[in-house]
């Protein structure tokens, strides 16, 4: 039979042992993302007065500062947002999801694909794996209930966000992205030199962690899967595919026959193109810029014209608007821990214990903490970023170990933060709780392939 209602029964449905008592407690007492922001800035506000002596002047001042100190961040990872939300809804790769959709014959299969799938897209650009996870699990869960298979809806859900644990270990990964930008805020710790993206991101070690990351998650998922007669929460009868229609605007004067062309934003994309080919040619290297541009130019050449392009870009803005809101409390959090040494307290409470052998780990534990109160990756680098890539220094192992420490734990804890969980939820319809139980169950498995990579590479 089916559950009713997700929050109350979705997961203790499809949950036994210790799944469960995880669940109810999740259901009874985890608040909305916006509240949790809100209540971590207090948290954080008390322990800058405890632990670094700032005075109460000092914490407000540091946070009202800070609020507006990501702006430019915010605007990159904003943008990556919104491009990959409105490039997962246009027309071909809305045809492809489809098609992979059609994919999976068994439920337990089905949560494996979407999972791996995600973890492609979030490796390709997290923007893009946030929403192609999101809505590839709607899709599945669709034409699941079609042909009669029942699949639990917010592990579905879950697995299309958990793709997001390896994000920061690819194309769009904030951290060595800046490491390779000259004159970034990392250069001097650099000593005025650059990581390439081929010590980081396409190290031998790095591609393999993300394989061994992507096997074992895959494998959770596939024990997670409800037993053949457990009760499951299936996807609501009213809820169906995205429509895949043209867009419908009335074309009557040279203005509208303008914006029903493909000519202009084709002429864009192309131009996009050869400038990304020059950049490229000329030396240049992947920085978060680029990223963006690169899929702003794939937009521009799959959209059929301006008036699909606007209204793709009105969908996608509905699911920006809550994480824009909170952009500037993670901000203002980050200045706290700037601002009064609080964020230097967790770092150094770890790195002054750690050799070269243990540097990675402790380094995975320090970044995924500072992590859970600052959920941006970029933002976190702005300050962690210097102080392990000195602590690294001191014990003479490589910068780009630390850069990819500091990498893993950023993406690490997302499998608890519930920050960058909205835009999927927002699509499914579901809430924080109703995935959480599953998603902290990925955050133990990868956290131990992580933490083992890293340990193996520092000895």
């Amino acid at each position: 039979m089916s559950a009713q209602k997700p929050s109350t029964q979705v997961n203790a449905a499809a949950s036994k042992g210790l799944m469960r008592p995880i669940n109810r407690f999740l259901e009874q007492w985890i608040p909305s993302a916006l509240t949790f922001a809100i209540v971590l800035t207090l948290i954080v506000a008390v322990l800058a007065f405890i632990l670094t002596g700032a005075s109460p002047v000092d914490v407000v001042t540091g946070w009202g500062e800070g609020l507006a100190g990501l702006l430019e961040f915010m605007t990159q990872m904003s943008l990556i947002l919104l491009l990959g939300h409105i490039l997962a809804n246009t027309g071909p790769v809305q045809k492809l999801l489809s098609w992979l959709a059609r994919v999976p014959g068994s439920p337990a299969f089905a949560y494996v694909f979407v999972f791996v799938v995600a973890a492609v897209a979030s490796l390709i650009t997290w923007g893009l794996g946030l929403v192609v996870g999101a809505l590839l699990a709607r899709e599945i869960a669709v034409q699941a209930r079609s042909r009669g298979l029942k699949v639990h809806f917010p592990l579905l859900v879950a697995a299309g966000y958990s793709g997001f644990v390896v994000w920061h270990m690819g194309y769009s990964g904030s951290g060595p992205l800046t490491a390779a930008t000259p004159d970034s805020f990392l250069a001097e710790s650099l000593g005025g030199k650059i990581i390439p993206v081929t010590e980081t991101i396409f190290s031998t070690w790095n591609l393999l962690t993300i394989l061994a990351v992507i096997i074992v998650c895959a494998l959770i998922f596939f024990l997670l899967a409800p037993k053949k007669d457990a009760p499951v929460y299936e996807l609501p009868e009213s809820i169906t595919s995205e429509s895949k229609d043209a867009i419908d605007e009335e074309v009557v004067t040279p203005a509208d026959r303008i914006d029903a062309s493909r000519i202009l934003t084709f002429i864009v994309g192309l131009a996009l193109v050869i400038y990304l080919v020059i950049h490229f040619v000329q030396g240049g290297g992947l920085t978060l810029d680029i990223v963006n541009w690169s899929f702003l130019a794939l937009i521009f050449l799959l959209v059929k014209n301006p008036f699909e392009l606007i209204h793709l870009t009105k969908a996608a803005a509905s699911n920006v608007g809550e994480i824009l809101l909170q952009f500037p409390l993670y901000a203002g959090i980050l200045g706290i821990m700037s601002t009064t040494g609080l964020i230097a307290v967790f770092s150094d409470a770890l790195v002054s214990i750690a050799n070269p052998t243990s540097f990675g780990v402790l380094a995975l534990l320090s970044a995924g903490l500072v992590n859970f109160f600052v959920p941006s990756g970029g933002g976190q680098f702005a300050v962690q970023g210097p102080i392990m890539l000195d602590a690294a220094n001191q014990l003479g192992v490589d910068p780009s170990v630390a850069i990819m420490a500091v990498s893993y734990g950023d993406q690490w804890t997302n499998m608890l933060q519930p920050f960058w969980a909205l835009p999927v939820l927002a699509i499914a319809g579901l809430k924080m709780r109703d995935i959480l139980g599953y998603t902290s169950v990925i955050f133990i498995g990868s956290g131990v392939v992580m933490a083992a990579a890293l340990l193996l590479v520092c000895l």
